[in-house]
């Protein structure tokens, strides 16, 4: 995979396809193979006529990793999806994230909205305002020596996940430690850019899709039907609202 460098580190990214581009910001602990490849979205995408962008987030899959959290607020990451814009030339794209990905993709929008054409945020609605939780249950499963230890249920799902895609686990830890920086509703109700919010009517992370598309100015909801925040991202119904999102002029 081509890497390119963001403020001196180093991020690996896919471009295939050709066509209007689309740039994908993948969620915490997953990567853009695990995010995009996997379920289909590359494929869904390019066989739509889109060129197709996914970056592994500083931290993540190929991208160096770092273990520093004050190196993970969201803005950077934010900076790093700006920044292969840059690098590939590109003025303006579409821009779909999911999950931690979604927040990133909220803070590229808000100060760069000459560079999103449409944003779609995936499996995160009032979460981004409220938050999602306490992040440090699952600072300690990352850290943790034995992954038996740990009882917490939402630290260990995520251990699990690391565990099972190979990731760094004390970078994820040093990522999770601030990269969770809500948004307010002000800050929210100055989104310029068209947004589709779509959430698993069975997750029980992101909050309220119909929430947070109250806030912003242009939104609509995609109620991805019995699907939890795992399950969510490759779901035929979110592929075709995203389509039909993107199609719309």
């Amino acid at each position: 995979m081509p890497v390119f460098q963001s403020d001196h580190v180093s991020i690996s990214y896919l471009d295939e396809g050709a066509g209007l581009p689309v740039l994908l910001i993948h969620g915490f602990a997953s990567n853009k193979t695990v995010n995009w490849v996997n379920p289909g979205w590359v494929q869904t995408l390019t066989g739509a006529g889109y060129r197709v962008i996914a970056l592994d987030n500083r931290g993540h899959g190929e991208s160096e990793k770092l273990y520093d959290s004050a190196l993970y607020s969201s803005p950077l990451m934010a900076e790093d999806a700006r920044a292969l814009l840059d690098h590939l030339d590109i003025d303006e794209a579409f821009v779909m994230g999911y999950s931690m990905g979604a927040r990133i993709s909220a803070f590229l929008s808000l100060k760069y909205p000459e560079r999103v054409k449409k944003v779609v945020f995936g499996g995160l609605g009032g979460g981004m305002i409220h938050g999602t939780g306490d992040p440090q249950p699952i600072i300690d499963a990352l850290k943790a020596d034995d992954a038996a230890s740990i009882k917490h249920v939402v630290g260990k799902g995520f251990r699990q996940f690391a565990d099972q895609t190979g990731s760094d686990r004390l970078a994820l830890a040093a990522c999770m430690g601030s990269s969770r920086q809500k948004l307010s509703v002000e800050e929210l109700s100055k989104l310029s850019v068209p947004a589709l919010v779509a959430v698993g009517t069975r997750d029980l992370i992101s909050g309220s899709a119909k929430e947070l598309a109250d806030i912003l100015p242009d939104a609509r909801v995609c109620d991805i039907p019995n699907r939890d925040h795992m399950v969510a991202v490759g779901d035929k119904v979110f592929k075709r609202a995203v389509l039909d999102f993107f199609a719309e002029d």
